[in-house]
């Protein structure tokens, strides 16, 4: 296609991603192509750049669909801290929904995070979850996205 940027390209872990909107916005501006991976069928703006993958409805399909396919030239949008952390490994960008990057120095506190409140959880503890998606976190997730993009861009 011409004036994309070649190999580039955003995955999205798109079920509970609440910034699908300003993915396509920020890509396309940029002229990077987009693939939004779900387990469920949603409609997805009709653009040659955006392409849609539904998956099976098994237990992380869209997981491994994502991380088989990440690679050094994808950003990868994701609040699955497991996911960042195969997409990594793979030489992948992720950044969280809130503009958070994962990166290989903070994805192992994440991880370990993580599994203490799973076993306060299982527990039987009480504890309140992440605090609610607020219009900080989409405009931070936007300067974050459009900054790694020009960045990735550029290499």
């Amino acid at each position: 296609m011409t004036g994309t940027v070649p190999g580039l390209r955003v995955l999205v872990d798109a079920d509970a991603c609440p910034v699908k909107e300003e993915i396509y916005t920020v890509a396309l501006r940029h002229k990077v192509r987009v693939t939004i991976v779900s387990n469920s069928w949603f409609r997805v703006p009709q653009d040659s750049l955006i392409d849609k993958v539904v998956v099976g409805d098994g237990f992380d399909a869209a997981d491994d669909w994502i991380a088989e396919a990440s690679n050094d030239r994808c950003v990868v949008i994701t609040s699955d801290i497991l996911l960042a952390d195969r997409c990594l490994k793979a030489g992948a960008v992720v950044i969280a929904p809130t503009g958070k990057t994962f990166t290989p120095a903070s994805i192992g506190g994440a991880i370990a995070v993580r599994a203490i409140m799973n076993d306060l959880r299982a527990g039987g503890d009480q504890i309140g979850g992440p605090p609610p998606f607020s219009k900080t976190d989409r405009s931070r997730f936007l300067q974050v996205l459009d900054a790694e993009l020009a960045r990735m861009a550029r290499k």
